[in-house]
């Protein structure tokens, strides 16, 4: 299910990843914690052990720029370097994963997404 939106959609994880990358530098904050941290929203996958509906709702929690937004508001509103900082990565993994085509997740199951199908779906 490749739309002409998929594309833009893309384009914009892509540079939601760089202007993260960005405002990471530019508020100085440690590439260590990038380093170590920018797979950490993945582990949102242990979800899908209690079943494909369930997995689908923790993957998305975890990969929702709504919810990754959260901390960098109140460390820019409450000057929390540590809270901005983990969600400009959160921010820059959820556009990563969109960059890549790793969509938001239906819940028939983890290769189904709002992107197309992945991984083996895609065959």
């Amino acid at each position: 299910m490749k739309t002409s939106a998929t594309p833009w959609l893309r384009a914009e994880g892509l540079i939601v990843l760089a202007a993260a990358a960005i405002a990471y530098h530019a508020f100085h904050l440690p590439w260590l914690w990038f380093a170590v941290l920018f797979l950490a929203p993945d582990l949102s996958m242990i979800g899908y052990t209690a079943g494909a509906r369930t997995g689908a709702l923790a993957y998305n929690l975890a990969h929702t720029y709504a919810l990754a937004l959260l901390p960098v508001a109140a460390g820019l509103l409450g000057g929390g370097r540590t809270a901005l900082g983990l969600g400009l990565i959160w921010c820059a993994h959820i556009g990563f994963d969109r960059a890549l085509g790793y969509g938001l997740k239906l819940p028939e199951g983890f290769g189904q997404t709002h992107l197309g199908p992945i991984g083996r779906a895609r065959h």
